[in-house]
């Protein structure tokens, strides 16, 4: 997986070593926390605009 281009968020500080990291690769979308850059979850860019969204929604959060 060394051929991906990592991006981290803009939203990451600089230096900081604790940030998630998305990479696009030809079966998916790639994400990884930057401090465990070997545990590496794939999904599709439709199962992750749903996630975004829901989180956008505050739809995950079970307080409510």
């Amino acid at each position: 997986m060394s051929d991906l281009t990592w991006q981290k968020s803009s939203f990451s500080e600089a230096g900081a070593a604790n940030c998630v990291e998305l990479a696009t690769s030809p079966d998916g979308i790639r994400i990884r926390e930057s401090d465990q850059p070997d545990a590496v979850l794939r999904t599709t860019p439709a199962a992750l605009r749903s996630f975004i969204r829901a989180v956008k929604a505050a739809s995950l959060d079970h307080t409510h």
